[in-house]
């Protein structure tokens, strides 16, 4: 289970962070994270949750925001989106020239300090 070492990098960033200006604890945290970049969301969560106490996050929520696998494809010259992870080819026309342009995040985008 790698979420396990992606809540502890989201904790060390979170810490710095306080540290360098000078915030005693967190509220809430808000991330982003891609249906492509292989973290099971829930599984984040229960990591998270686990590892935040004895922080400046120990009473902190993590909200996360899925983002959905999308793209261009060079062929048919569309956008699209899909529901699943991984895709193979271009789900409009079935070519495999395209390029997935969201999916893959995995960022802090918002923090509630105090």
């Amino acid at each position: 289970m790698h979420e396990v070492s992606v809540a502890q990098g989201l904790l060390d960033i979170v810490i710095e962070n306080c540290k360098k200006g000078g915030y005693k604890g967190v509220e809430s945290i808000k991330i982003k994270v891609g249906r492509a970049s292989g973290v099971v969301p829930d599984s984040l969560l229960f990591a998270f949750d686990a590892m935040k106490h004895g922080t400046v996050a120990e009473n902190a929520s993590l909200t996360i925001d899925e983002v959905p696998v999308s793209g261009f494809c060079e062929s048919c010259k569309s956008y699209f989106t899909v529901e699943e992870a991984y895709i193979l080819s271009c789900p409009l026309c079935g070519d495999r020239i395209f390029r997935v342009e969201t999916g893959r995040e995995l960022n802090i985008y918002e923090m509630d300090v105090f």
